[in-house]
């Protein structure tokens, strides 16, 4: 499964998980087991506010574009996020969501 991300100003991130051919989004399954090969389901036909454009199976494997909310004070390697394999099922770490400020103060 590939996971392609599309950096978003947003409220908050969202929790991530890999089961199989589907993937959980804060609770909420999404099951693509049912795409074949060479198929693809256009963003309009998936219910889900996350999704960033239609989910392809291209040579076996899920392409799947997804909305990253991140912080005000993002990372670099958040803003501009490369795509992701994901290999085995279970939670999925994202990118940061913001970086921790200094808080030191300058005399």
């Amino acid at each position: 499964m590939i996971i392609t991300f599309h950096p978003m100003r947003g409220a908050a991130q969202y929790a991530l998980t890999r089961a199989g051919d589907a993937i959980v989004i804060d609770g909420e399954t999404y099951d693509f087991s049912a795409l074949s090969d060479g198929q693809s389901l256009p963003r309009a036909a998936i219910d889900g506010p996350w999704f960033a454009g239609p989910v392809d199976r291209i040579a076996g494997v899920l392409h799947i574009p997804l909305i990253l909310p991140h912080g005000p004070n993002a990372p670099r390697t958040t803003r501009f996020a490369p795509p992701m394999t994901i290999a085995s099922d279970g939670p999925v770490t994202l990118p940061a969501y913001d970086e921790t400020q200094n808080e030191e103060e300058t005399e």
